[in-house]
């Protein structure tokens, strides 16, 4: 092969040409070379050590380079001739000359069309449809959720922060708030209730104040129509009337002392909602001290933080407590009025609604706009600390709503422009929230309850504030918690306790009880509900020791790779089938009901597979199996209903120990279980029995276990007897009206006949008219059959019987 021979003065384009190649390699020698064989003798020198095949697209220096050799290098510089052929099956355009045609040449490729990934969609009370969630900052995501009324112990209500814990795994930004509303009432009666013990009253004086606090009680009993509220009120008169009565024998009977002051302790004890409301109404206006109104929600904030831990609900980034931000609240306000939406009066500021809803940039009530105007929701909403009837026409309008309120005589206060006073109950939230996520959040979550009008009110005065109309993207509202189809209230003292719940059942027995009905549904707490999780646990996690019973099979490192045939082949297509149902699921809403459900399918085609191969003498696929139950586990940690690095399945033994406990124990249960094999197994050859399985259960679950068999026996045992003792009753009943001569029949139902015919038969009825002909016939079969039953029985008699 003739080469061309190239000289630097020949070719004066060359040097610019090679230095062009010189920024993908470092051969400026190149410059010195003038034949192109030893140019490619160079190349393939510089190329032998380095990779020039990994896939990258020829840039400009190669295509540059690969101009200047003219054709393919000689075969025995092998590296020249590779990098020459894969820059020329890349872009055969480069060199018109080169053999590197046809399907020599790389062949057009174009990406698949792939499928519809689900995206996150969430129902949003702001437009009452699911909408796609778009976070404002990226991954970043800002939530804001209402908290609690800390002024009682948390109940199941407060539990339906488990719904809003489900999304929140996914976001990242939350924050939560603990409220004044309703505080200020309670800690003040409870100061003067404890005031009033601290005397030490007598048992007249315990029975004297008891009957003149019940006095108005009754009266507003009477006039209650709301039905749930109704039946709290009577539950509670009954608890008074039942300890009033014993104590009023007693004084009248004029017994003693250490008689009578025990019933009256029992009276106070009993009685004490009403006496408290009642001293309330005396003497609250006298209780000044602001510390008193911060000893009862410090107490219970600390128990509700201890309750929400034992739940494993994720605490949130920031909490937020009224009274630390009445300076940032007084300035909200102050703002909402310079921007024209707010107005003083007698030393509180008012939301002018109408002012705010006549802008084109606003509107008023985005949540339950039917419900503007309705002064039952707004006092409702406000409580008891509304304003009174005398200072309503201090508002312009009856929709308008406090932002600051002149403390009234028995509230706190704080230094205002406008005077000595404290947040109105909407103005807390739009203040803390704004104060650290801004003019506009991605979620604020809450209550069904709370839309109107505190939500709406939060939206109104926050966009009055920021002068906007997005202060919240997306409306997560819950649903309520019902017992037994009543609503949970502490207001209407109906409610469980969180403690009292979970002394009856587990933390992942309430988490999955949440997790298997929807999030914004109303949820029936019983033990219908409890006893669903329970048997849903209880199905989970025997899939999961089954499974740990298979990876504990010895094996190498290869054996551990099996063959799939068919049924793993149907096992995992059904498994990245539900997988994919669960997602979709999740995005709906974050729809943990179906994804629970889909989850429940996944471990019962599980256990078909396990049982299949065990019935064939054959062992699971151990691999398959510990990818689904590590996939299972994953999504339990991430509905929070596992905590802890457990690999696989619920923990064994607690938290902390549950690692410890398998590695330290298994090894002498595995010595067991081959002993146990040894000698049984020319007795499983015989009856074809299959392998031993054992598996490691908490010692708590197995008392527990035991001790629901011991209850079910007798409660069996129980029924049985109860049974029996009814056939019995029944047939001395029936025996006993055998025995009743059809002539006595009707004669002791004097209320309903006054007269007889000589058989004993009734013609005539309690006020003497005379029976129509079709009660006498319907009476005649009635008497006809007793008459053969008592025969029946008089022949049984006579035969000895």
């Amino acid at each position: 092969m003739k080469h061309k021979q190239f000289t630097r003065t020949d070719q004066p384009d060359l040097r610019s040409r090679i230095l062009t190649v010189i920024c993908a390699f470092e051969f400026g020698f190149l410059l010195e070379i003038s034949e192109e064989a030893p140019l490619a003798a160079a190349l393939n020198d510089y190329l032998s050590p380095r990779s020039y095949l990994a896939g990258f697209s020829p840039s400009q220096a190669d295509q540059t380079a690969f101009r200047l050799l003219r054709g393919p290098p000689h075969p025995r510089h092998v590296h020249a001739l590779r990098w020459y052929r894969h820059i020329a099956a890349l872009q055969p355009d480069l060199h018109p000359e080169s053999s590197m045609t046809g399907k020599r040449v790389q062949p057009p490729w174009s990406p698949p069309a792939g499928t519809d990934v689900p995206s996150l969609h969430l129902y949003n009370s702001l437009t009452r449809a699911k909408e796609p969630f778009v976070p404002q900052r990226g991954n970043r995501v800002t939530w804001y959720c209402c908290g609690p009324t800390v002024y009682d112990a948390s109940h199941m209500g407060h539990a339906r922060y488990l719904d809003a814990d489900e999304p929140k795994t996914t976001l990242f930004f939350k924050i939560n708030k603990i409220k004044i509303k309703d505080i200020i009432r309670r800690a003040r009666q409870n100061h003067l209730l404890d005031q009033y013990k601290k005397k030490q009253p007598q048992a007249a004086q315990i029975l004297q104040d008891v009957l003149n606090a019940r006095e108005p009680f009754k009266v507003a009993l009477a006039s209650t129509t709301d039905p749930d509220k109704k039946q709290m009120m009577e539950r509670l008169d009954a608890a008074v009337s039942a300890a009033l009565l014993p104590l009023q024998a007693a004084a009248e009977g004029k017994a003693a002392h250490e008689v009578v002051q025990p019933l009256a302790e029992v009276l106070l004890e009993n009685s004490k909602d009403l006496l408290s409301d009642w001293l309330d109404k005396q003497f609250g206006s006298e209780v000044t001290e602001n510390s008193i109104f911060s000893v009862l929600p410090s107490y219970w904030e600390g128990e509700y933080h201890r309750d929400m831990e034992a739940l494993n609900v994720l605490p949130p980034d920031v909490l937020t407590r009224v009274s630390e931000y009445v300076p940032e609240i007084v300035e909200f306000v102050r703002t909402v009025v310079s921007n024209g939406y707010g107005y003083e009066s007698n030393g509180s500021v008012y939301f002018d609604t109408l002012k705010f809803d006549g802008s084109p940039q606003h509107s008023y009530a985005k949540l339950v706009p039917e419900a503007v105007g309705d002064q039952k929701a707004l006092q409702e909403g406000e409580g008891d600390l509304s304003i009174s009837a005398d200072r309503l026409s201090d508002k312009k309008s009856s929709k308008d709503f406090a932002l600051w309120k002149a403390s009234k005589p028995g509230e706190p206060s704080w230094d205002s422009p406008w005077g000595k006073g404290r947040p109105g109950w909407h103005i807390e939230c739009s203040a803390m929230a704004g104060s650290i996520l801004g003019e506009s959040m991605d979620i604020h979550g809450g209550g069904f309850d709370l839309r109107f009008p505190h939500h709406d009110n939060e939206l109104a005065q926050s966009e009055a504030f920021y002068q906007n109309d997005c202060w919240v993207r997306y409306f997560l509202h819950t649903g309520h918690l019902t017992i037994a189809g009543c609503k949970m209230s502490k207001s209407l003292k109906n409610f469980i306790t969180i403690k009292d719940a979970l002394a009856k059942n587990t933390a992942r027995q309430l988490r999955l009880a949440f997790l298997m009905h929807s999030w914004k549904d109303t949820l029936d707490y019983s033990s219908n509900t409890m006893e669903s999780a329970v048997q849903y646990e209880k199905f989970m996690n025997e899939f999961f020791l089954n499974v740990k019973d298979v990876l504990r099979a010895p094996t190498d490192i290869t054996g551990r790779f099996e063959k799939w045939e068919a049924a793993e082949m149907e096992l995992n297509n059904s498994f990245y089938d539900r997988k994919s149902a669960v997602h979709a699921a999740l995005c709906d809403n974050v729809d943990t009901r179906t994804a629970m459900e889909e989850m429940r399918v996944l471990v019962g085609l599980s256990n078909s597979y396990i049982a299949g191969r065990k019935g064939a003498k054959l062992r699971p696929n151990r691999m398959l199996l510990e990818g689904i139950a590590t996939y299972l586990t994953g999504m339990l940690k991430v509905f929070g209903a596992i905590e802890g690095s457990e690999p696989i399945g619920f923990p064994v033994g607690g938290q902390s120990q549950s690692i410890d406990l398998e590695s330290t124990v298994m090894p002498y249960l595995t010595v067991l279980s081959d002993f146990r094999e040894g000698v049984r197994k020319i007795a499983r050859e015989q009856k074809g029995n299959g392998t031993e399985t054992f598996i490691l259960c908490p010692r708590e679950t197995l008392l527990k276990e035991r001790e629901e068999k011991k209850q079910m026996e007798a409660e069996k045992k129980k029924k049985k007897e109860d049974a029996a003792r009814r056939k019995q009753e029944q047939e001395m009943l029936k025996l006993a009206k055998m025995k009743l001569p059809p002539g006595q029949m009707f004669r002791t139902e004097t209320e309903k006949y006054s007269k007889f015919d000589e058989t004993g038969f009734p013609t005539h009825d309690a006020e003497g008219k005379e029976l129509s002909k079709g009660q006498a016939k319907k009476l005649r079969k009635l008497f006809e059959a007793q008459e053969k039953l008592h025969n029946d029985f008089l022949q049984m008699n006579l035969s000895g019987d």
